[in-house]
């Protein structure tokens, strides 16, 4: 039984991280495709009310649909938001050692350069995840480092 419960929960953790990489590339390739600089979920309800001109009642219904879905998400992973947060932290060790054996391979200049690509990184990663008072939960990070 115990070992049921470790190989669904790898799994949920395998399908989660799978997810949340897809929707990153594909919210890119979409902003890319679309010259759009707007970025989160409310800029996402935004242009889906443009894009499929919805009425104020639609506008309203979608909303709503939205917020009951991450009211039923953010309870999908309560049970499971200690385990996810204990390996985020170790995924950010791997992160940040990956990142300290890459800097060594630099010059001064490039080291520089990538200190600020990943300064950037953090910094658009963290606006994914707040302000998502729009429909989605906070996404627990696989490993807050770029790469």
């Amino acid at each position: 039984m115990e070992r049921s419960k470790g190989y669904a929960m790898m799994f949920l953790l395998g399908a989660f991280v799978a997810g949340v990489a897809l929707g990153f590339t594909a919210d890119r390739v979409m902003d890319a495709k679309h010259g759009r600089d707007m970025h989160g979920p409310r800029a996402y309800r935004q242009r889906m009310a443009e894009e499929l001109k919805l009425t104020p009642d639609q506008q309203a219904s979608v909303d709503s649909l939205i917020e009951q879905k991450h009211r039923q998400i953010v309870t999908l992973y309560k049970p499971v938001k200690p385990q996810l947060d204990s390996i985020a932290v170790l995924a950010r060790v791997v992160s940040d050692s990956t990142h300290a054996q890459i800097k060594r391979l630099l010059n001064p200049d490039q080291q520089a350069k990538l200190e600020r690509m990943r300064a950037a990184a953090r910094r658009d990663l963290a606006e994914r995840r707040g302000g998502d008072s729009a429909g989605n939960p906070p996404v627990p990070p696989p490993g807050a480092s770029p790469y």
